[in-house]
This record gives C-alpha cells, structure tokens and sequence, in this order.
C-alpha cells in the first residue's frame, strides 16, 4: 500500500495566535511539507486545485508538481482534485502529459467535481451539468491520451478535427486516473467503467456510506470485465492529528477543529471523531484505526491523510507529519503487507503501467468482454 499525505492549500488564521499566513507564506510552508513527505519516507503527496479564497491551492498543480519533482528523489506526487468539470480536457491532457516527462512518470491524478459552487459559472460552465460535465470530459482526455490526430464533437466544448494533443504521454503510457467522489455513484461507476481507481476522501462521511460507495464501485469493476471485485483499485483519505496522549492531542487540537474552513460549526469534534474517521489520540490509536478501515473498503492500495489545514502553523504540521514516518506508517506497512492477500493488485505506479501495457493487459474502456463480443 501507498502511505501519504494531502493538502487542500486553505489560509486559515491560528486561532490560538491569530497569525493569518500570506499566500506567499502559505505556499512556501506547502512546500516545505511536500519535501517533508519524502524525507520522513512516505510514498506520495497530493495537492488540491482550487480556484477561490481561503484555498491557495494551484489552480494549476502541474506547476507545483513540478517544483516538488526538481527538489526530491522518490515521491510520486498526484492531485487530491483535478477539476475535470471546468478545466479544459486539452489543458489536462496536455499539461499532465508535460509534468509526467519533467518528473520521469512521478505523477497521477484524482480528477473530480470539486465542492464549490461559484467555479463553474467563472469558468463558463453550469453546476448542474456537473456530472455529465465529467462524464464528457473524461471521455474526450481518454481519447487525447490515447489517439493522435483526433475528431471530436461532444456538448460541452468546440468540436476538434484532427488534432494531437503535444506532448504525447511519457512511454506511450498516460499517467494512473483516480476518480475521486464522497457522494456521487455516477462517479463509482465511471471509475469501474473505465478499469481506473476509484479514490473515496474517507473524511466526513461514515464508514457505512464509504462502504457502501467502494463496494459499488468493485462490484461495477468486475461486471466490465477488468478482474474480480477485490482487484478493483481504491484510495481513501484520512485525517489525523497526534500527541502522546489522547487528551493532550484533543486539547491542541480542539481550537483548529473548531474554526476549521471545511467542518467548523458543526459538529462537536468528539461527535465528528465517532462519526468519521478523524482520529485524534496516540500514535497507536491512529494505526488502530487506519487499519480498521479495512473493515470495509476491503484491501485498497493507498491512504493519503489531511494534516495542514484549519491554521495550524507549520512546525505542528512537520511534527505530524515526522510522527506518521516515523512511528505510524512504518507498522501500517508491516501490518498490511502481513494481512493482504497476494490476489491484491499492487498500488500503481509509471513502471507498472508499462508493463501492463507491455503484457496487452491494459483495461479495455466498457469491459474486455465487450470488446471480445465485438470480434
């Protein structure tokens, strides 16, 4: 399994100093915390795009992609959202394939809807064809990564008449698709219909809604034919803040919870803690927990964690983040390894993908049983 961590870029004020990060300050620190990632030993560090306040999340994360890429050695870096609704299709196929030859194939990407409103229409797009938006999009990037000299015609953009997006993917090989929703099954089953991941952010819903989204998406999975439903790739997401005891990681974390951008107001953080899968406590309580989650997503191939949101300055957020490197992952990974099946598919990688690609196994858009039929 792949370890990580991702920021969705916020600009909170501290609400304990009051201290309110520029962009300038905010960015640097995401950086800092990107080559932390990699230091500490962990496996991936993903970045949101956002396009409004308080979010200084890129609005293009190629850009910070490849920022990170020149400065580290390992880690794969991937989006915690691509806006595949009101980005251009072009744009992605383009500038992803670009970072994927800049960083060696380091890279992936979780496309989604995102959760704000007042995007679309500032990007000449109507949130209520949000879903259909990802299925048109998607469709067309699949074909732009795939296909030189392309004619296409869809409802949302202009036609294109033989046209080649440039550059063409690393190895012939486009990068690894998570398709990233907390509440839309059309999403789950775009994800199965196309043999790609399938990225639930495991941070506000309850374990039976998660549950309920991944095994649809697995069972989906194995209907089109790519392999049977344990086989099917999932990532969660996760959120954490640790101390040396419960109540002292309660206390400190208490005043962020709170204020926080993206739950503050609502419920009380021991409500949101039995609720969702936000634990606050040990070390050891964090892996109990992460482990648990198996429970019922099954055998899934990465967990990427929240840790630098809701103000919290940035030597907490390095502090955390060595505690998961160092006292965290490290039994995860044991644990893991000891309890998953050898039938599990690997988390994927650029290496992997040639191969699959190599083998002629790569999965076939609709299902091979389809294809075959076809024949």
């Amino acid at each position: 399994m792949q370890f990580g961590i991702f920021s969705i870029g916020d600009v909170t004020p501290d609400p304990i100093t009051g201290h309110l990060p520029s962009e300038q300050e905010r960015i640097r620190a995401t950086v800092a915390i990107a080559k932390k990632a990699e230091e500490v030993g962990l496996d991936v560090f993903a970045i949101g795009q956002h396009h409004n306040p308080p979010f200084v999340a890129p609005a293009n994360p190629p850009i910070f992609m490849a920022y990170i890429a020149a400065q580290t050695q390992r880690i794969l870096l991937s989006t915690a959202t691509t806006l595949i609704t009101t980005t251009d299709p072009v744009r992605i196929a383009e500038d992803y394939a670009y970072v994927q030859h800049l960083t060696q194939g380091r890279i992936d990407l979780t496309l989604g809807r995102g959760n704000t409103g007042p995007v679309y229409p500032w990007f000449g797009k109507d949130i209520r064809a949000g879903i259909p938006l990802a299925v048109e999009n998607y469709a067309l990037l699949q074909q732009l990564w795939r296909e030189e000299n392309v004619d296409w015609k869809g409802r949302f953009r202009t036609p294109l008449q033989d046209f080649t997006a440039t550059p063409r993917p690393l190895d012939g090989v486009p990068p690894f698709v998570w398709h990233g929703s907390i509440r839309s099954p059309e999403i789950a089953e775009q994800a199965a219909y196309y043999g790609d991941g399938f990225f639930h952010n495991n941070i506000f819903w309850n374990k039976e809604h998660t549950g309920r989204m991944i095994d649809l998406y697995r069972e989906r999975y194995e209907h089109y034919g790519h392999g049977p439903a344990e086989q099917a790739i999932v990532g969660l997401g996760g959120q954490v803040y640790m101390a040396e005891t419960k109540e002292q990681a309660m206390r400190e974390f208490r005043p962020y919870f709170d204020r926080a951008p993206v739950y503050g107001g609502g419920p009380s953080l021991e409500d949101f803690s039995t609720m969702t899968p936000l634990t606050v406590g040990t070390p050891e309580e964090v892996i109990e927990r992460t482990l648990s989650f198996r429970d019922y997503a099954g055998d899934y191939q990465r967990q990427l964690f929240l840790m630098d949101h809701a103000g919290l300055p940035l030597e907490t957020v390095l502090k955390q983040i060595e505690l998961l490197g160092e006292k965290v992952v490290p039994v995860l990974r044991k644990e893991v390894a000891a309890r998953t099946p050898e039938t599990v598919v690997a988390p994927p990688t650029h290496e992997r993908l040639k191969q699959r690609r190599a083998e002629g196994s790569d999965p076939v858009p609709g299902g091979r049983k389809n294809d075959d039929a076809a024949h």
